[in-house]
């Protein structure tokens, strides 16, 4: 038979009371401890340290490249035609030769003008029989008139037959030189050196004076680039133009080839609708690869900033209150508001920062003011960006 422990209520009560009054003696303990550990962690400043990538601030000049599209454009294309109506007896060259100047092209049915100069050299011939017999008679009368035998009007009649024949052999010459200019037009020979387009006609065409249009010769080497600049940059275009003409920069295609000319041509307005001022540069194009027609990025060095701080643009972030930097200085994040200057490619220079100064390239977007960092890798200025960068954090 099983005995029952009695337990009186008063006895419970105080056990249930002990326990309690246990449990909340430690947690009053434990607040203060964590109270007191917030401050600590407050006061170390921004957490973890942030690994970052960082360059050096360069001091150095930099030009102030203008850029632009622009179109290859020939100094000459000529549309050859015939000056003449006549047909075409031969064609001389094939599409897309290369010609020189006076090359003969084309040439025409040239008898009838052959005719006509051997018909005025005919004419000549005679006439100079004229004229000297016309010279013997007036010789005569002059004897005869010595001797009494003739009147001095008879003499003056000789004379006048003389100069009459004299002025029928310069007609006659004149007009063989009139019919030579004529068959000189049966040859049709290249008026510049260049490349020849598609050729319009064959042998037994007809062609009509001035009209039909025979072959177009383009003058490939050298050749222009032209392109239009902004009104505020004229004055530096203007002044571009002495000494031969600033370098311009012509790149062509997707692998970016890139062609040295020199800056010829300023236009004499500015465009109202435009603002802008066109322009014109000569490249010398010996393997023809700048072609009529074709588009190109051109670049122009305008001015130059001179000892100026110089960092990658990948540097600089724009922030609601402008742009910003950040720089390492005893293993701290100091953020600095800078001003970009001038900004090309990979680089820009600014004002705010000083040439030598440590600036975060990568890894800035963890950062806050006062961050610890960890430098990763160092470079100097801009040459850093074109380097091989780490993954960011």
């Amino acid at each position: 038979m099983k005995k029952t422990v009695p337990f009186s209520l008063p006895l419970v009560c105080g056990l249930i009371a002990t326990a309690l009054l246990g449990c909340g003696g430690k947690g009053d303990a434990a607040a203060p401890a964590a109270a007191a550990s917030a401050p600590a962690v407050a006061a170390s400043g921004a957490g973890p340290a942030v690994t970052v990538s960082t360059v050096r601030a360069l001091k150095r000049d930099m030009r102030v490249l203008l850029e632009a599209a622009g179109t290859v454009s020939p100094l000459t294309s000529v549309d050859v035609r015939s000056q003449v109506t006549n047909i075409i007896s031969k064609v001389h060259i094939k599409d897309g030769q290369f010609v020189k100047a006076g090359e003969l092209l084309f040439t025409l049915d040239a008898r009838t003008d052959e005719a006509n100069v051997a018909k005025a050299q005919a004419q000549l011939a005679k006439d100079n029989a004229a004229l000297a017999d016309a010279q013997r008679q007036w010789v005569r009368a002059q004897q005869l008139l010595a001797q009494n035998f003739i009147s001095q009007g008879a003499v003056d009649t000789s004379k006048a037959q003389v100069d009459s024949q004299l002025a029928a052999v310069a007609a006659d010459q004149a007009a063989i030189d009139a019919a030579r200019v004529a068959l000189s037009y049966a040859r049709i020979v290249a008026p510049n050196a260049g490349r020849a387009g598609i050729v319009a006609v064959s042998a037994g065409n007809a062609v009509q004076a001035n009209v039909t249009p025979l072959v177009t010769i383009t003058q490939l080497d050298p050749i222009a680039v032209a392109f239009s600049i902004p009104q505020r940059n004229l004055s530096d275009a203007l002044a571009a133009l002495k000494d031969g003409g600033a370098e311009v920069t012509a790149a062509l295609g997707e692998k970016a080839e890139r062609f040295t000319g020199h800056l010829k041509f300023v236009d004499n307005a500015v465009d109202a609708n435009s603002g802008s001022v066109k322009v014109k540069a000569v490249f010398a194009n010996p393997g023809g690869k700048l072609w009529p027609g074709a588009f190109v990025q051109v670049s122009q060095t305008v001015s130059t900033l001179k000892d100026a701080v110089v960092i990658p643009q990948a540097c600089v972030i724009q922030s609601a209150r402008g742009a910003i930097v950040y720089v390492v200085q005893d293993g701290k994040a100091i953020l600095k508001p800078v001003q970009v200057l001038y900004a090309q490619g990979e680089d820009a220079a600014i004002s705010g920062v000083n040439a030598g100064e440590t600036v975060v390239l990568v890894g800035k977007q963890n950062l806050r003011p006062g961050s610890s960092v960890v430098e990763r890798a160092k470079g100097e200025g801009a040459n850093a960006a074109t380097s091989k960068q780490p993954a960011q954090p």
